[in-house]
């Protein structure tokens, strides 16, 4: 992976996915595809993206009963998604079948990614849901479901990626709402600039409308692969 940016590709249309990830692919380290996009085009724009020779990371979020959970997730393994994300809500043995049907379906290849708190979610929000103890915690109690079930990474904010890290629990850590110094954080509350995200232990930083609404996104792209790894170099 030439960088540890994944791009979202929070778009409508194949169409615009497609002509995105061509113009970003040697740039960036692959691309996430999000609800929106799965739903509107179906699965199939997973193995079209796929084609453009890119990691693709399928950001389906999935929470339903382990069966269903392995089916949904070994039909994205089969189309060549290279990351799946599960909800760690769901529970350790829901996640395991999901990373199970993910190696199974892909000889390998693919992992499941354990989803600890919604970005969107502050403490308060957390505990209007019935959860009491403090997000760190939550989340830390979330990213170890997912390591006793076999997932290979967790998504976490920029804000919980140390604790994480303090873990020791061999897994990637995916952290969403990073955002460029300057720029809106739009429907995200805990979010941070690349440089911080790195700084925390983020090994996957993934930037969606920074780039993708840019009237350059090329050139928006690199900006941020540019601070990405000077933040690497000195970290």
């Amino acid at each position: 992976m030439v960088t540890p940016l994944i791009v979202a590709l929070d778009v409508r249309t194949a169409v615009e996915a497609e002509e995105l990830a061509t113009r970003l692919r040697l740039h960036v380290g692959g691309f996430k595809v999000g609800l929106e996009l799965l739903m509107g085009e179906g699965p199939s724009v997973v193995a079209r993206l796929v084609e453009l020779g890119s990691p693709v990371f399928v950001d389906a979020k999935l929470h339903d009963i382990p069966n269903t959970v392995a089916r949904a997730a070994r039909r994205l393994g089969v189309l060549g998604a290279r990351w799946v994300t599960v909800h760690a809500s769901g529970g350790e043995e829901m996640v395991r079948v999901a990373a199970e049907a993910l190696a199974d379906s892909s000889e390998g290849k693919a992992g499941a990614l354990a989803v600890t708190v919604l970005t969107s979610l502050d403490e308060h929000g957390l505990n209007a849901v019935g959860v009491d103890r403090p997000l760190g915690d939550h989340v830390a109690a979330m990213a170890q479901i997912g390591a006793k079930a076999g997932a290979e990474g967790v998504v976490c904010a920029v804000t919980e990626a140390a604790r994480v890290k303090e873990l020791g629990l061999d897994l990637i850590v995916v952290t969403p709402g990073i955002r460029p110094a300057g720029a809106e954080s739009s429907d995200q509350r805990r979010v941070a600039t690349p440089g911080a995200a790195i700084t925390s232990g983020a090994d996957l930083l993934v930037v969606g409308r920074p780039i993708t609404s840019a009237p350059d996104p090329v050139a928006a792209a690199i900006a941020i692969v540019d601070e990405i790894a000077s933040a690497l170099s000195t970290a």
